[in-house]
């Protein structure tokens, strides 16, 4: 059977603060008679209408939260409050009309529904590659399981507010965050509303008013070099500024050059940043004989910039460093030489002969072993005997 109270509640939660249905009836917080009646409040425009019984020449109309109030003056009905004022209403507000010089005034208060704790919290956004935008929030401490959120912008006055296109989930489904592409930054102040649905409770909006050049983190200066001279110029550092969508003038940055020597421990890399608010830099304490490593970054200045400072460049290295030199002149040494010692034998081998080239060399002669006479009768007697014939003749003596 359906809840037929509770479907009603629900028609018109979902009416009363829906988007693209603004009109709010406040709630009257006095009972008296005035002549001042009927306080309807857009506040997607923060605008305030009435009826009023007299002609009068001048109203008062006022705003008051937690955490300020705001006073306008107008001749008739409608009033306007700038959107400059960024004045959200997720915590409630207390609207009056008074009439200058009498005691006439009408009051009444925007309290918006849904349960406490349901809300969005820990809303934050942030711009980056120029032109990409990504917000995230976490789930109300109180919100039921089946929560679901949906957030809703308006980047000026003359649009019409937009939902997210791409929405980040979390494990369960739930949105907790927004992607955007194409962001452009404006010199105006952007309107975020996120709200909730759910079946067991009304859940309560969050809105803010965020000018998008605070929250764009600036990406790093381009096209960095370094080009040195030796003494006495020294080296010359150059580089142009960082891409943005909205800042035409150059004068709206300001640089931080970080400039260290690579040979040094780390503990000792602390020299001071230098600040300049031009794109050229002449490092005077240039050493040939090391090697630096440099990197830049940027931040706004008395312009729509963001005054926090943006992403560091790459690091780069300039200078030639002694030991690098030194170690090239030794390879290039010991390369020759071996170069050279295989070419003279690939030649030797090639055309000559090593016995020619290496003849012995004679040695001179050991007088401790002179051979004996014994010795050499013995060579004397066993050499080998010439082949010969030996006639015998026999001689006997007759009697």
């Amino acid at each position: 059977m359906v809840d037929t109270p509770g479907l009603i509640r629900v028609i018109w939660w979902m009416t009363l603060f829906h988007p693209l249905h603004a009109d709010t009836y406040c709630m009257k917080l006095e009972t008296q008679e005035s002549p001042v009646t009927n306080l309807i409040l857009n506040w997607r425009k923060m605008e305030l209408s009435w009826e009023s019984s007299m002609n009068f020449s001048e109203y008062t109309c006022a705003v008051s939260t937690d955490k300020t109030s705001i006073q306008k003056k107008v001749e008739s009905a409608p009033c306007h409050f700038p959107k400059e004022v960024k004045l959200p209403l997720h915590n409630g507000a207390v609207f009056t009309i008074e009439v200058p010089n009498t005691n006439i005034s009408k009051s009444c208060a925007f309290c918006p529904g849904g349960m406490p704790g349901t809300a969005i919290t820990n809303f934050s956004c942030v711009i980056y590659s120029v032109s990409l935008m990504n917000c995230t929030w976490h789930a109300g401490r109180d919100a039921p399981g089946d929560t679901q959120y949906f957030l809703y912008w308006q980047n000026s006055g003359e649009e019409e507010e937009r939902e997210c296109e791409l929405y980040v989930k979390d494990e369960n489904g739930r949105h907790t965050g927004c992607q955007f592409q194409n962001v452009m930054i404006k010199d105006t102040t952007t309107y975020f509303m996120v709200n909730g649905s759910s079946k067991d409770s009304l859940i309560r909006f969050h809105d803010e008013y965020i000018e998008l050049y605070t929250i764009e983190r600036l990406t790093p200066p381009l096209n960095v070099t370094a080009s040195c001279t030796g003494y006495p110029q020294g080296c010359i550092i150059e580089w142009q500024e960082p891409l943005t969508s909205h800042v035409e003038n150059k004068n709206c940055f300001q640089y931080e050059i970080n400039i260290q020597n690579k040979d040094e421990p780390k503990e000792e890399k602390m020299d001071p940043p230098v600040r300049v608010r031009n794109y050229r830099y002449e490092f005077q304490n240039f050493n040939v004989k090391k090697i630096y490593i440099l990197k830049i970054r940027a931040r706004g200045k008395h312009c729509f910039v963001n005054s926090n400072w943006g992403e560091w460049s790459e690091p780069i290295e300039f200078g030639q460093g002694k030991d690098d030199f030194i170690s090239v002149i030794l390879v290039l040494i010991a390369l020759g030489t071996i170069s050279v010692t295989l070419l003279q034998s690939f030649l030797c081998k090639r055309y000559c002969s090593f016995k020619r080239i290496c003849s012995p060399i004679p040695q001179p002669r050991d007088k401790f072993n002179i051979l004996t006479d014994e010795d050499t009768q013995k060579e004397y007697v066993n050499l080998p005997k010439k082949g010969s014939t030996e006639d015998i003749i026999m001689v006997e003596e007759m009697t």
